[in-house]
């Protein structure tokens, strides 16, 4: 690595901390030549591929998943610090299962299954560009397998008997 302002290649480390938001190393460094300061993030490269509707393959980008995810919880109760932490969820479940390639159908099914139990407004938004709903009638049995919150209620009041 060279220093950002000169290309001065000595470097040192002059503090080091976990930055959870996005799965990183934070690095605050300062070049022994011109003394200036810089942050750098030290992240896992996720090598996993995702293979397309159309049978290509793309490389797995978390940055890609905040963005769709963005748009889906776009006013809703989902805030952007609540995307990003659901991002490194599902990016460390891929990483944990230790898988080299998933498919947007099983990609897509994770998202959703986490949006639901979220904000069923973000869910639908994200099933309408996922699913790619043809007609109302497909946009109306989607809505209808959300459970209502007395339905859910219930289950808490089974599970705390």
């Amino acid at each position: 690595m060279k220093c950002p302002f000169c290309r001065h290649k000595e470097l040192k480390v002059i503090d080091s901390r976990e930055a959870h938001e996005v799965n990183a190393i934070r690095r605050r460094r300062e070049c022994l030549e011109c003394l200036r300061r810089f942050t750098t993030f030290e992240t896992i490269e996720l090598t996993v591929q995702v293979l397309k509707r159309d049978g290509r393959y793309e490389d797995f980008r978390q940055q890609k998943l905040i963005k769709g995810l963005d748009a889906a919880c776009h006013h809703t109760t989902i805030s952007h610090e609540q995307v990003i932490a659901l991002s490194s969820q599902i990016s460390d479940e891929l990483m944990i299962r230790q898988v080299h390639e998933v498919s947007t159908t099983e990609l897509g099914g994770i998202v959703m299954e986490r949006l639901l139990a979220m904000d069923p407004i973000a869910y639908i938004r994200f099933a309408c560009v996922y699913r790619r709903f043809k007609d109302i009638e497909e946009l109306v049995e989607a809505i209808q397998t959300i459970p209502s919150k007395d339905d859910a209620k219930r289950k808490e009041k089974v599970c705390v008997k």
